[in-house]
This record gives structure tokens, sequence and C-alpha cells, in this order.
């Protein structure tokens, strides 16, 4: 029997409460919901995360402890949603309401893993994909020269297709400004463009409807080219960080309308670039020369010098995503792994990081060599390692899941393999896993607000995963039009 903090047996609660029971049981199918399917790695078993990294997201995704103790000395995990609610009602938060760890203990169990149903469908090998801050719109980046902008809110309605002119390749990455007014893209090109997003204009024909400012960041010297991989917005909105193929760390100040820094951050192409926190003092690089940097905008003086460098990866960095917390982030790197990282682990000395690779291997057109798979750095300074997900052709990302939903309990990533694969940050179990596209998985995006995950493959499908999902039927393969004649 349980009894809240008034003193009220659930069992004398009504009937309100007892279907509710009823129907967690149905969705949770008794303690677990549709959720994480916790299968763990394959291979071997996983390393003990340190203490503060484990105390931090059980902090912001556990219940009251009043709430999971069953008896002196014995717990239990996760809490019924009935648990939880008669909590709420006994005041256990003192709030008389949820809190925060409460929400995320609740909403964290229900993963995105039905469907998927479909977004938008293109001839075009799509790269980019991201949710807005607020959740209200999504940005698709395509090969095709074309990106589009979804309003969400309004049914996924197309509220912006934006048509580059002169592209390179692709389009490389996007970024929405603070205020969502604004929308930049890159390609390998040293020029990044500019969009009006809030526009009247729903076709954004470069220089044709619309006008794509050309930023150039080629330090006025028009023979040089370079191609920008990863672009972010500062949070305040006045300036853009970019990485590049030539080594190199850019800032642009937008009031000026002018390239305000340089930085030879490293010795290969910085593949990505981010912000640490809100702040915009502290900047995150990763790039082909296995590196993880750590940059002090405050110190910048100092020019090319690091505030320190992290080291474990064997392979290069193809993506970094901040906790937000300017302490902790992740890497995806080409050898196969995400690696955790505390910036107060973070080194001076490179010299631990030299070449020591006895094989030849290219990612963008070779397989992993099987026996690199269990190599691991002598200098390995990182707080944990994920693995099961594959990391070739093309540089595929990952992050962190939201904050307000998951309190940033699980990872999760794109895949080589065509799928999307979702880890428990501490226990490093593969909790999920996403099958759809037929082609590699380049980016995806979790809602910040809902359990609803985007992810966009090089087959050119867009597609939502949901919990519970939207009684409508998923998209299967044999539905899809055949479209593949252009992936040689």
């Amino acid at each position: 029997m349980f009894v809240t903090a008034s003193g009220v047996d659930i069992d004398e609660m009504g009937y309100a409460m007892s279907r509710l029971e009823i129907e967690s049981e149905l969705f949770d199918g008794g303690n677990t919901v549709h959720e994480a399917s916790s299968s763990t790695r394959p291979g071997k078993p996983f390393p003990k995360v340190d203490d503060e990294i484990s105390q931090l997201t059980n902090l912001r995704s556990g219940p009251n402890d009043r709430l999971h103790q069953l008896v002196p000395g014995k717990q239990q995990l996760p809490v019924s949603p009935v648990r939880m609610l008669a909590g709420r009602e006994g005041n256990y938060s003192g709030k008389g309401r949820f809190s925060s760890a409460d929400r995320c203990h609740m909403l964290s169990r229900y993963l995105p893993v039905n469907g998927p149903w479909l977004v938008d469908q293109t001839t075009s090998r799509a790269y980019v994909s991201q949710f807005s801050a607020d959740g209200s719109l999504f940005v698709a980046g395509f090969q095709g020269s074309n990106m589009r902008i979804y309003n969400v809110d309004r049914g996924w309605k197309v509220q912006k297709n934006i048509l580059a002119k002169s592209l390179r390749w692709t389009v490389t990455d996007t970024s929405l400004s603070p205020d969502q007014r604004y929308l930049v893209y890159t390609s390998m090109s040293p020029v990044v463009h500019i969009v009006n997003v809030g526009s009247s204009t729903t076709e954004s024909l470069a220089n044709i409807t619309e006008i794509h400012e050309g930023l150039d960041f080629s330090s006025n010297d028009r023979r040089y080219s370079f191609g920008i991989f990863s672009v972010k917005f500062s949070t305040d909105g006045r300036e853009l960080v970019a990485g590049s193929s030539d080594d190199s760390i850019y800032v642009y100040d937008l009031e000026a309308n002018k390239l305000s820094l340089r930085i030879m951050a490293h010795t290969a192409d910085v593949n990505t670039v981010t912000f640490a926190d809100e702040s915009g003092n502290l900047i995150y690089s990763g790039s082909d020369d296995n590196l993880c940097k750590v940059w002090d905008r405050r110190c910048f003086g100092a020019k090319d010098k690091p505030a320190g460098v992290l080291v474990g990866h064997l392979e290069g960095i193809t993506f970094l995503d901040s906790r937000g917390d300017g302490r902790y982030f992740i890497s995806n790197g080409k050898d196969q792994t995400i690696k955790l990282w505390d910036i107060r682990k973070m080194s001076s000395d490179t010299s631990c990081n030299l070449g020591y690779r006895n094989f030849e291997w290219d990612y963008r057109w070779m397989d992993y060599p099987p026996q690199a798979r269990d190599l691991k750095h002598p200098s390995d300074g990182s707080v944990a390692t994920y693995k099961g997900h594959s990391v070739l052709r093309t540089l595929i990302r990952c992050y962190f899941s939201p904050e307000y939903s998951t309190g940033q309990k699980y990872i999760y990533t794109g895949s080589h393999d065509s799928r999307v694969y979702i880890y428990d940050v501490v226990t490093g179990a593969q909790v999920a896993v996403l099958k759809h596209h037929t082609s590699p998985v380049r980016d995806c995006s979790w809602h910040p607000h809902y359990p609803v995950l985007v992810s966009s493959s090089w087959d050119g499908d867009v597609v939502k995963w949901e919990f519970p999902g939207k009684g409508e039927a998923p998209v299967l393969a044999n539905e899809r039009r055949v479209r593949r004649q252009y992936h040689d």
C-alpha cells in the first residue's frame, strides 16, 4: 500500500486513479514503456562512468527520493506514472507540481521510437536536419542546392523553400539565429550566405526572389579558397563561428559585416565547432587531426593557442555537441566511437597524439579495419566511450537528448548503416535503434520538448519518429517511390 504525504491511500482515490493505473500499465508493460529496449552494447562491458556525470544526470532525470523508496534501504526505478501522480498530489516536491527532475523521469521513458512518418521525400541526399531552439521550426538541407524550413506548429507546412546559387558540392551546415529571424548556410566555399527567415516569400531563390547576402570569410584574399564544414551563431546573434577545410576557426562580426578573427586551430580539417554554454566565451573544436580543443574567447589575443587539448580519438572527429554547462561535451569519431569529455581533464600537451596507425585506411570509401576496433589510445582522457554505430563516408552527427524532457539522459547519433542509435549516458546501453532508411543517416534531431525525433538520410527521406504516434500508418519501404539512381 502506498500513502501520499497527505495521508490518502491510493486505493481510495477513486475510479479515475484506478483507470489511470490500468492505462499506465498498458503503456508501461509493467515497468517499461515502449522505451529503451535496454539492450547492452556488443563486446566488452561498459566501464563505469565517473561519479560526477552519473550524479548530474540522476539529479536532472531522477524522481524525488520518497517516490522510489519502497521500504527503507530498497528502491525501485523507474517509478510508475501512478506513483508519480500520487506524489504530486502529496506535494512531495514542495511546489505543488512536478519538479523538473520529476518531469524528466516521466518523459525520458517515452522514447520517440514509433513510426516513422514521412515529413518529406526528395531525390537529393539530406545532409542537415535540425529543430529550432523552441521546436517551432525545422530546417533540412540537401545536396541538391536547396534547404527547407518547416513550420512544425502548422502541420509541418513548408514555410520557406530556399534554393542556393553556385553551391559547391552540398549544403554542409546551417544555423538559425537565436531570434529565428535569419538562417545561414555553408558549402565548400569561403562564402557563407544569410537568408531572412521571417520574410513573407515562400520560394527563396538566391538573388532572384530574395537576396542571399554573401559573407566572405576569406580575409580579402580572393585567390585563396576553402570550404566551411560547420557554422554556429553566437548566443547574442552578433557573431558567427565556423570551422573550415584550411585547418582554421573563423569568427565573423555580423554588426561590422567583416571577418574579425582567424585562428590556425588544427593541423587538418576543422570539421566541427560549437559553443560550450550560453556565455559564448568557450568554443570547442574537432578536427581530422584526431584532437578536440577548447578555446577561450577572452584569451583570443593569444591567437593560435588553445586553452586546452583533449586526446583519445584514434581517427578524425566528425561532430561535437556540448552539454551546455561549460564542462562536458561529446564527440563523434571516425574510429567508430562517441566519446564523453570533461574539459577539466584537458591537457596542453599534444605530443602524445603522434600517429601510430600501422594500416592504410580512408573512411570515405573503406570499411573500418576489424583489427582497429578494440584499439585504445594510450593517453585517452575521455570520461566514457560509446560503440555500436558506424561513422563512415560522411561527417555523421551526435547529440545529447533534450534537457527539458530527458535531463540529457541519452546520447543519440546517425549512422552509416542507415540507422539512428540512442545510448544511455551513464550505462552505455543501446536503449533504442531506429530502422527505416536505406542509406547513411548523417543528421537527426530530437524535439526540445516532445518525444519526437526526425532523421534525415542520403536516401532523400526526412522522417519523424514519435511516442506514442499519431494513429497513422508509418512509412513502409515498399511504398516509397524508386529514386536511387543518383546514389552512385
